[in-house]
């Protein structure tokens, strides 16, 4: 037994779910019960037949609503791990650096092709990061307090998982002085990034080696799932870019949060439509239970 839900930012109607249904009926499946997470907000649609054809149906069917389709059992996951950049928050860290530096399109330019999958991640992180040589290391609170700005949802999400006994990762390649605030702010268990090097009050221009990058995003995953003994199943991962692609394709769940097109084409879900708390009702968590302090 699978389940589909729907979820839209306020907008989700009945006749939406009744055409889900139709459109489930087409693609060959047999729609089962239905329900209200929360009305107005997200639905559930049980079925059996092939997910893969249910979700193809439905998102090019049902438009502007999210849809996850994944097995009923085991929705509840034990374990999220994220990316940080345009994931949790709503901005790339080191893109804004750049802009206090006076280069941010040259160094914007680099990032956008390294999260479309088109450059190697590390060697582009090294090309952008040597960028900023002799950049004030004040610099890098002022861009956090000013720049900075958490992505609608987040703390929400990763509370309420933390509530329900999930542990909770921020993996990111950018750099620890932006995800370890972050991380603390939200709500982490654990925050994993990259260490910019700094001598003389100045970044020198360089970040520490081995570069936080694709493998050690999977690599943490797979290690939190041995660490606490998870099926493989039990875990969400989300992220938005090229590097996290291959944590997503392990999770249990993976989701493409407003991907660039490679990721969000390999990934199982993607949330496109609406914040964060989407993948709380992509776990059947109605708004009533979420923590938001």
């Amino acid at each position: 037994m699978f389940i589909a839900t729907l979820i839209a930012p306020g907008t989700l109607a009945g006749s939406d779910i009744s055409t889900a249904g139709d459109v489930l009926r087409d693609a060959g499946c047999e729609p089962g019960a239905t329900g209200w997470i929360d009305e107005g907000f997200a639905a559930d649609i049980g079925f059996t037949g092939d997910p893969a054809a249910a979700r193809e149906a439905l998102e090019s069917n049902v438009p502007a609503v999210d849809i996850v389709v994944q097995p009923a059992k085991g929705r509840a996951k034990a374990l999220l791990v994220a990316d940080m950049d345009s994931t949790m928050i709503t901005v790339e860290c080191i893109d804004e650096l750049a802009d206090y530096a006076g280069i941010k399109p040259q160094i914007a330019e680099i990032t956008e092709r390294a999260m479309r999958g088109e450059l190697d991640f590390e060697a582009a992180l090294d090309a952008r990061v040597a960028l900023l040589k002799g950049l004030d290391e004040a610099v890098i609170e002022q861009c956090l307090a000013e720049r900075v700005v958490i992505m609608p949802g987040a703390a929400p999400l990763i509370r309420t998982m933390r509530e329900r006994g999930a542990l909770t990762i921020l993996v990111s390649g950018g750099f620890t002085r932006f995800a370890e605030p972050v991380a603390k702010i939200i709500g982490f268990d654990r925050a994993i990034a990259n260490v910019l090097e700094v001598a003389d009050g100045a970044l020198t221009g360089t970040v520490t080696k081995p570069i936080v990058g694709s493998d050690t995003k999977l690599q943490t995953l797979l290690n939190a799932v041995a660490e606490i003994g998870l099926n493989p199943n039990q875990t969400l991962a989300v992220g938005d870019g090229a590097n996290d692609l291959a944590m997503i394709k392990r999770a249990g769940l993976g989701v493409a949060y407003r991907a660039k097109p490679i990721v969000a084409a390999a990934a199982a879900a993607r949330v496109s439509h609406n914040d964060l708390t989407a993948l709380l009702y992509a776990q059947g968590i109605a708004k009533a239970d979420w923590v938001t302090a």
